[in-house]
């Protein structure tokens, strides 16, 4: 109930019965009953949510190729060490073409700067050869057992010991078949030696009489798929006769440490990691 010249205040009116006038007319602008919408300017909710997710998948995705690791890094992402980089083995022969992916890859099955260690044996990748005509890995080339066998390929690695002064040598044949290779180990078995020992500068080690043999020198012959791996081991003054003998900085030397249990654990741990690439190929 309201007296004569009277009336009930409408929403908008200040307390003196005049409406609010607006400055400018705008959303968020300050009118003269109260100061400007604080919200002004801001982007929708929507909006703001997809702005967070476009620049964490940036960080992310960035963060993601600075640490992406390269194989043979000690530490994801950066790089092999100075000392390990500096060092490049010794390559005899061709590399395989990059479009095999059957290719014998030395960088990709023992990389170099990475210690190949299996039930705590530890060795060094040194020199390599490899190349398509298999026949070059027998100690007499002359015998030709590898000729029609299917072989298509090989790869031979020497390793050192890191913490003990053995030598190995690795062979891996490539056949076409899981039947060729099983035929070619038993060929290889029944001549034992026949397979050339690589030192770690590629030179080939003269071939062991039965006094200078010592017991886990023995080549290990395993056919895995159809691949057939070869790996043996000597002690580590082993070199070509006629050669000057090794400084004491350029590798290990060698000492009663390196007993027959180091060369059948050596050939035992690199014939296990020759062939556990090619278990299911």
């Amino acid at each position: 109930m309201t007296t004569q010249g009277e009336h009930t205040p409408t929403p908008g009116e200040g307390q003196d019965g005049r409406a609010g006038q607006r400055i400018g007319g705008g959303l968020g602008q300050a009118t003269a009953a109260g100061p400007a919408d604080p919200r002004r300017g801001r982007l929708p909710a929507g909006r703001r949510a997809v702005g967070w997710v476009v620049m964490v998948g940036v960080v992310v995705a960035g963060g993601w190729i600075i640490t992406r690791p390269t194989p043979g890094d000690y530490i994801p992402g950066l790089g092999p060490s100075r000392q390990d980089a500096t060092r490049t083995p010794p390559v005899v022969g061709a590399p395989p073409p990059t479009t095999d992916p059957e290719g014998l890859n030395a960088d990709n099955l023992f990389p170099a700067q990475r210690p190949v260690e299996v039930a705590g044996y530890k060795a060094r990748r040194g020199g390599i050869r490899q190349g398509e005509k298999c026949d070059e890995v027998l100690l007499d080339r002359t015998q030709e057992l590898l000729k029609d066998s299917g072989c298509r390929a090989y790869l031979t690695v020497s390793f050192t010991g890191v913490d003990h002064p053995v030598l190995s040598s690795v062979t891996v044949l490539r056949f076409a078949d899981q039947s060729a290779a099983a035929r070619a180990a038993d060929t290889l078995r029944g001549k034992p030696g026949v397979v050339a020992f690589m030192l770690a500068d590629t030179n080939i080690a003269p071939a062991q009489s039965g006094g200078e043999a010592k017991p886990g020198s023995e080549q290990r012959i395993e056919a895995v798929g159809h691949y057939v791996t070869v790996t043996g081991s000597r002690p580590g003054d082993s070199r070509p006769s006629g050669t000057a003998s090794t400084p004491a900085s350029a590798g290990p030397t060698p000492s009663a440490s390196a007993g027959d249990f180091n060369l059948a654990e050596a050939t035992r741990a690199l014939s296990y990691a020759a062939g556990q690439p090619f278990v299911w190929m």
